[in-house]
């Protein structure tokens, strides 16, 4: 059997490889297990090498998603040896935000463009009493998680982040903004 040639190839498995060969990956769309996941084995991958260490840049487009998802790359990131660069273009949106946020610090990069947006960070419950205090406890669980992520990423302090960035609302920002705050390192 011989091997295939880069030619044999399609032009789409083709951007991929040059993609995977540059250490960068790109996550777009709505944040789910299938895409999330793709992410995480990425970070995976290139982590069965460490030397040399590297940087691997995340490019990330997506108005968000699944919360557990989110959280589950955040740590996979965390857990990486090497540095994670993210590149935020087009949207980068609930979920999506805090994955931007937890880059690298100094490696952290936002499209002039980009529609930028955090949630706030608890939601109105509408179920039985025991229900809405199980899942009230989950809200606070998931709120303390959230504003922890942005407090490490802006190098505030936990009352600051509460105070700036966990709004009875959701909130817009420019990406000048997210640099002011610390939460991005660099316009493109």
């Amino acid at each position: 059997m011989s091997a295939k040639k880069i030619e044999d190839f399609t032009a789409l498995d083709r951007i991929e490889i040059k993609l995977l060969e540059n250490h960068t990956h790109y996550l777009s769309g709505e944040l789910t297990e299938e895409n999330v996941g793709e992410a995480v084995k990425w970070i995976l991958f290139e982590n069965l090498e460490k030397k040399p260490k590297k940087t691997l840049t995340l490019y990330i487009n997506s108005t968000g998603g699944d919360l557990y998802e989110t959280f589950g790359l955040i740590d996979v990131m965390r857990d990486s040896y090497h540095n994670i660069s993210t590149v935020g273009i087009g949207a980068i949106m609930s979920g999506a935000f805090l994955i931007f946020v937890m880059g690298s610090q100094g490696k952290r990069y936002i499209g002039k463009n980009t529609g930028i947006m955090n949630h706030q960070h608890s939601d109105a419950v509408d179920a039985k009493m025991h229900d809405m205090k199980a899942q009230m406890k989950e809200n606070s669980n998931c709120e303390l998680r959230c504003l922890t992520l942005l407090r490490e990423a802006s190098g505030m302090t936990l009352q600051e982040t509460r105070k700036k960035l966990n709004t009875p609302s959701d909130q817009y920002f420019t990406a000048k903004n997210l640099v002011d705050l610390k939460l991005a390192d660099h316009i493109l």
